[in-house]
């Protein structure tokens, strides 16, 4: 991360010589300042959201999501109908995930992409049709396969030579054919935090491509002899062999993912271009015809100054071309493709409100031995709402919402109220020397992989979700946790 090569202060942040002004790679249009210089989400002001609905309270943008998802979906369909190809689009619930979110991706024209039996519930109650959900996940369980396999679902994607076992299992004893995707990993490093990079052999995703790694599936030299395989053969030709044999298991195609938040080109390129020859190798050995591929998502957003985004439309642009020329390459027809954006759709649609508590200032040495001042502002969430920085080390910035951020700007650290010392909401952002306690801070770039990731640590509530439209009444979507809905769990008194 850029803000690790300083203690006080990264190189990428500058003093802001407009402080009022949103960076319109972190803030969509549906964040904008009265004239007052109040921050309001799709005309709504922050203080009325927090005085209806109190802090910390995730305020999500349905105009944003709607409008990111439809930007999505037609990137990728104009990208790849111009080599001839047709695609899918799925949304990544593991993102941000509640009913009405899941309404509008099917609304818009996404598929769902689900990594639990409880995803894929909120997927079905949300009245999206079973063949237009996929179930991911490393270590499924019987009743959620057969969930899954009940409801009709259109892919399920499996992880391992056991879990292909293990469906084709509870497909035969209920008599259905199970659809399946077999999940690779490709080998391709991405540059992101090593707990999100998901295409490294040292993992637990996927199925390794790597000559001579068929012995650690378990299986024996005579039981791959019978596959048609051999000790030189990869992990996932295994699953290739086992997918294509089984009566109760219909091959739909491929599927890797090689991480989150990423910038560059180059690794999703080469991931395609491994597990297209994979594919190409394995159709002609079985005498078969995989229709699908599916390359993940990732693609990173701006979080900070820093960050500087890809559009929609090139990354699909990118990956059209390259997947062009390696079935060109390889003589092949495109298969049909499917990607899977989650943080890109929901991420930048949410913000999350905070109210400024105890404010202080700490001396600190700098890299320079030179004593410095940093002021630490403490607001009313923390880590419980916003694990990111506490897991992965991510940066994000914040603004004065309630009023215009005008005047001096101080280099402040917004911290939480839990009892940890890593307890950090962001880490270098330069706030107005009049911030006051009562204020409200605005957090952008939290709709996704924050609600998903809230817990209850020192027993604080969990925030509640607004939406907001610009044609509609702000109105929780998800309602704030109370102290009862806890304590309505434990037990020890009953």
């Amino acid at each position: 991360m850029g803000a690790e090569a300083a203690l006080y202060k990264p190189e990428w942040l500058t003093y802001p010589e407009n402080p009022a002004e949103l960076d319109r790679r972190i803030w969509t249009q549906s964040f904008d300042r009265a004239d007052d210089g109040e921050l309001t989400v799709d005309g709504v002001r922050v203080s009325q959201l927090a005085e209806k609905f109190g802090t910390p309270e995730y305020v999500f943008s349905e105009d944003t999501f709607r409008a990111r998802a439809r930007e999505f979906c037609t990137a990728f369909e104009d990208a790849f109908s111009a080599h001839g190809a047709e695609v899918s689009v799925y949304y990544a619930g593991k993102a941000f995930l509640t009913t009405a979110v899941a309404a509008w991706a099917k609304e818009e024209g996404l598929n769902i992409d689900t990594a639990s039996g409880g995803e894929l519930g909120i997927a079905l109650r949300a009245g999206v049709p079973g063949d237009r959900i996929a179930l991911h996940g490393n270590n499924k369980s019987v009743a959620e396969i057969r969930r899954a396999l009940e409801n009709k679902v259109g892919r399920i994607v499996a992880d391992s030579v056991p879990e292909v076992q293990l469906i084709a299992q509870v497909a035969a004893e209920m008599g259905v054919v199970a659809p399946i995707m077999l999940r690779l990993t490709p080998g391709v490093h991405a540059s992101t935090h090593d707990f999100i990079a998901t295409a490294h052999e040292d993992q637990k995703f996927g199925q390794s491509l790597v000559e001579g790694t068929s012995g650690l599936s378990g299986l024996s030299l005579e039981e791959l002899l019978g596959l048609g395989l051999d000790a030189n053969d990869c992990y996932a030709a295994i699953s290739v062999a086992i997918a294509h044999r089984e009566q109760s298991l219909d091959l739909r195609g491929l599927h890797c993912h090689i991480g989150s938040q990423i910038f560059e080109a180059d690794g999703f390129g080469k991931a395609a271009e491994k597990v297209l020859t994979f594919m190409h190798e394995m159709n002609q050995r079985f005498g078969i015809t995989m229709p699908e591929i599916d390359l993940g998502g990732g693609y990173g957003i701006g979080y900070t100054e820093e960050d500087h985004p890809r559009g929609s439309a090139d990354v699909a642009t990118s990956l059209a071309d390259m997947v062009s020329k390696t079935c060109a390459n390889l003589g092949m027809d495109i298969p049909h493709l499917s990607f899977e954006p989650g943080r890109s759709i929901a991420g930048p649609s949410g913000i999350t409100l905070y109210t400024v508590g105890t404010i202080k200032n700490v001396s600190i040495e700098d890299e320079n031995g030179d004593t410095r001042v940093r002021r630490y502002v403490s607001v009313d969430g923390g880590m419980s709402d916003n694990a990111r920085p506490v897991l992965y080390e991510s940066d994000y910035t914040a603004t004065l919402a309630n009023r215009a951020p005008a005047g001096e700007q101080v280099l402040s650290r917004v911290v939480g109220k839990h009892c940890e010392s890593g307890d950090i909401v962001v880490r270098y952002v330069y706030l107005p020397e009049d911030l006051q306690a009562g204020d409200i801070l605005a957090v952008p770039a939290t709709g996704a992989y924050c609600f998903a990731l809230s817990s209850n640590y020192n027993y604080l509530t969990k925030p509640g979700v607004v939406a907001t439209s610009a044609d509609k009444a702000p109105r929780e979507i998800v309602r704030r946790e109370t102290e009862e809905d806890m304590l309505r769990r434990d037990m020890g008194l009953v």
